[in-house]
């Protein structure tokens, strides 16, 4: 989704390095990793570039592991934006604000893993393909209408949903790997300010407000 980026970061003068996670899309897939191997990636991604020190945006599935490399490098991490974050799901109390699916993912997770990692392997042939125009349409009635409408654009559709076709046709355990680790503990507690945008959702937040948002991220 660092597409979303492009038209805010050069406005701004902003650089922006968007590495894929081990297993996802061409990167090597990395065999038992958990969220804390991640820190040791992305030094060695800043020290390869020269890069001293580094502010991160995430958005989405990104959001543990831009906490995690704030927690392990805070000489390094001046500041991190979340933008429409995945939360710690171990930890809520109650799993009724996640989506149907979501929490049907966990109980399979938790109950018969097996069956997840053999329906994972059933579903890549579907999620590596470009949806038709009608497929398209299915999908934005499935949205709440500001993220509908703000998909509407085909610039922004391709965006959101190229970088999970990719994701499948690297590796199916790189994609199982990574929710596995975001179904586990975080391992720390993270300490951010929140702030709500109204009329914003999922994905129209990062679509409509990324100037913005990159704007605060680097003024810290």
């Amino acid at each position: 989704m660092a597409e979303l980026t492009d038209q805010a970061a050069r406005d701004l003068g902003v650089r922006i390095i968007s590495p894929d996670r081990p297993g996802i899309s061409g990167s090597a897939f990395q065999a038992n990793r958990k969220l804390i191997d991640w820190p040791p990636i992305a030094r060695e991604i800043a020290d390869e570039l020269g890069i001293d020190q580094f502010h991160i945006l995430a958005i989405s599935g990104g959001a543990p592991y831009a906490y995690v490399t704030a927690w392990e490098m805070p000489q390094r991490v001046r500041a991190i934006a979340i933008v429409s974050g995945a939360p710690p799901i171990v930890d809520l109390a109650d799993e009724s604000g996640l989506l149907a699916l979501y929490r049907w993912l966990l109980a399979l997770n938790r109950k018969r893993p097996q069956l997840l990692r053999i329906l994972f392997y059933l579903v890549r042939p579907f999620a590596t393909m470009r949806l038709s125009a009608r497929g398209e349409r299915v999908v934005l009635k499935l949205l709440q209408p500001c993220d509908a409408e703000a998909l509407r654009d085909s610039a922004a559709f391709e965006a959101c949903f190229e970088s999970q076709r990719r994701a499948w046709r690297g590796s199916v355990e790189g994609v199982l790997a990574d929710a596995q680790i975001h179904a586990q503990p975080w391992g720390f507690r993270s300490n951010c300010t929140a702030r709500y945008v109204n009329n914003a959702g999922h994905y129209s937040l990062p679509i409509r407000h990324m100037h913005e948002i990159l704007a605060d991220l680097i003024a810290v």
